[in-house]
């Protein structure tokens, strides 16, 4: 048996951006597609846009400009402009930046001196210049690789700093922006820093009030009281109560979105829980007290401390090295200012303890049924095979690599089959619904414990007590292609939507695309997801292909299904835009059949006939009928 051998020949050193091409999830988390909202390719864009926030931040420059148009972003912001002489190394050179000076950005988001390096690094063309009194620094790379070293002109443009970039798609396969994330983002960066204009393709961004104007524009319906908006030093809070399940927070650290959340945001819950109890004089339970809050937090860290470099989850205990502790500084800023404003709005105290009456109320009322149904469900996952889990949940990494997982949500026995045996066993897990879910519109929770099927989703994503012990990363419903597969998509959403708004809210939900046509001959096969494809794949396959309609899931073999569930997946996220309302969506879509819907239906009759009968005749695979079919 021949020895492995190790020899100074296997010891390499790679410099800084063959490191970060090697390795891009260790600077930007996962790579994705753009169906994500935390995708690689939307952390490029924060961390270009981050450096233009922290000049702001600073007293320079109140405008960004951001253009994004197939697959090319650029960045304009009207700061200070990187000084002239160090234009190439702040974008080239790792350990390199302004933000080590802690005098300069005492209270910055990039302290790492990564972000516009990995940008550079992960793009097959990145540009950058500076402007700086009325002189010019230009530079462009490719793939991080220097290709052009412009020297010092003058020049007429305002002071600033100019990026531009095409994200590598040999590195982001496939990938598309999603208007929707980055909507959200650039309302984000707003409502953080209030006076900042943001022009995202030409539209305008501003927020006056901040993290008021956040929940007001994110909140599903009117608030059961007005919003609660308390700022002091390094710390800014907006809270009320809705009329939804669940906990919904928006927080953040010097500008960045911790949709993760972390320290700050576990010392408001807990916080603010406290508060209210030596308020009212009374134990409340603190999931009484939190049902059904919204709220927003914000908090300024020196040297803050994130659980990875995309900064999603802040790690820091103190809100500066050898500080206060952040859950100190949190706790001692609502004793204040909550107490003192409870005190002097008694309309708005009653309001609160009136919620959290009723909350206490349906709990009890919950308490018998629940214990039932997590018997039931003991009992029906064990016996009856529903869910299929992945490896992960039972091993110690469960909780690390949580984020990696998968759950399929598919229909009956032949669909399931298929996918649980095309799967990664490791991150995939599969659950097999039985029939159609009920319409649980307009119902109460208590239908989510006495009805099986919702009884058992729930304890698979073990999301009863806590959203935060979603033990999947996405949640993925995977539903035939035809009338029955959407109207279960459909009930399902609902449900999701109705009891777990949480889940869409934080991105958890997807759709599974799957092919509608496969198109093939000896040579090639390709998979069609829409007529256009198909009819692309007829022109480049030549003229005898076969072709083949998929009418459901069950029809894919386990052979094929793996190419559509593993490194191609293509996923559909169900995204609430900033002024969709839950409660209008489900009245209109599951609500009794209303005018406006009939009316719908009526007039878009005609279009749907027209799209079954072309499905239809590309279904032959008679040759005679090819050129109709294409």
């Amino acid at each position: 048996m021949a020895e492995n051998q190790y020899t100074e020949d296997n010891i390499r050193s790679l410099d800084w951006k063959e490191h970060i091409r090697l390795r891009p999830g260790m600077y930007i988390g996962k790579l994705g597609d753009g169906s994500a909202a935390d995708d690689g390719i939307y952390i490029l864009v924060k961390e270009v846009i981050d450096n233009c926030i922290d000049e702001f931040v600073m007293g320079n420059g109140k405008r960004v400009d951001i253009h994004v148009k197939d697959g090319k972003v650029t960045v304009r912001d009207y700061g200070r402009g990187i000084p002239l002489g160090k234009v190439v190394d702040c974008v080239s050179q790792i350990n390199t930046g302004g933000k080590y000076d802690s005098k300069a950005f005492k209270k910055s988001v990039g302290l790492n001196g990564v972000g516009t390096k990995a940008v550079n690094a992960l793009s097959s063309y990145f540009m950058v210049y500076s402007v700086r009194d009325g002189e010019k620094k230009e530079a462009v790379f490719e793939r991080g690789e220097l290709i052009k070293d412009e020297s010092v002109v003058k020049t007429d443009e305002v002071n600033g700093t100019y990026v531009e970039f095409i994200p590598d798609e040999t590195i982001f396969k496939k990938f598309a922006y999603k208007t929707a994330y980055l909507d959200k983002m650039m309302w984000n960066y707003c409502y953080l820093n209030r006076g900042l204009a943001m022009y995202y393709n030409g539209d305008k961004y501003q927020s006056k009030d901040g993290l008021k104007d956040l929940l007001e524009n994110n909140m599903d319906g009117d608030p059961l009281y007005p919003i609660i908006h308390l700022e002091g030093d390094d710390i800014e809070v907006a809270f009320t109560h809705g009329k939804t399940y669940g906990e919904d927070y928006y927080s953040f650290v010097n500008g960045q979105h911790t949709t993760q959340g972390g320290t700050h945001q576990s010392a408001f819950r807990e916080s603010v829980a406290k508060v209210i109890r030596d308020f009212y004089n009374k134990n409340y339970e603190a999931s009484d007290i939190r049902q059904s809050i919204v709220a927003a937090i914000a908090v300024k860290v020196i040297e803050p401390v994130f659980e990875s470099q995309t900064k999603t989850k802040l790690g820091s205990q103190e809100i500066e090295p050898g500080g206060k502790s952040i859950r100190a500084f949190v706790n001692d800023f609502l004793k204040e200012k909550l107490d003192n404003y409870l005190h002097r709005n008694p309309d708005v105290a009653e309001l609160i303890e009136r919620k959290i009456k009723q909350s206490e109320r349906e709990r009890k009322e919950l308490t018998g049924i629940r214990k039932l149904a997590r018997d039931r469900a003991k009992k029906s996952s064990l016996h009856n095979k529903k869910l299929r889990d992945c490896r992960i949940h039972l091993t110690d990494l469960k909780d690390d690599r949580r984020e990696e997982t998968t759950l399929f949500i598919t229909e009956g026995d032949s669909a399931s089959g298929s996918i649980t045996k095309s799967r990664d066993v490791n991150t995939q897990a599969v659950f097999s619904l039985r029939g159609k879910p009920l319409n649980c519109y307009g119902l109460t929770k208590k239908v989510v414990y006495e009805n099986e099927e919702f009884n058992l989703v729930q304890a698979a994503l073990d999301i009863e007590e806590d959203m935060d012990n979603l033990r999947y990363g996405k949640i993925v419903i995977a539903t035939d292609a035809d009338v029955d597969g959407m109207h279960i998509r459909m009930l399902l959403l609902t449900f999701f939507l109705q009891f777990f708004p949480d889940l869409v809210k934080r991105n958890h939900v997807y759709v599974l695309q799957t092919p509608l046509f496969r198109v093939r001959n000896k040579k090639k096969t390709i998979y069609c997801y829409s007529q256009d494809e198909r009819r692309n794949a007829i022109e480049e396959l030549g003229k005898n292909p076969e072709i083949t309609r998929f009418k459901g899931l069950g029809e894919i073999s386990p052979d094929e299904f793996k190419h559509f569930i593993g490194a191609d997946i293509r996923l559909e996220p169900v995204i609430l835009t900033k002024d969709a309302s839950i409660e209008t969506i489900l009245s209109y879509y599951m609500g009794k059949n209303t005018p406006e819907r009939q009316d719908f239906i009526i007039e878009n009759l005609r279009v749907e006939k027209d799209i079954v009968e072309e499905l239809a005749e590309a279904t032959t695979t008679d040759s005679d009928n090819l050129e109709k079919a294409s």
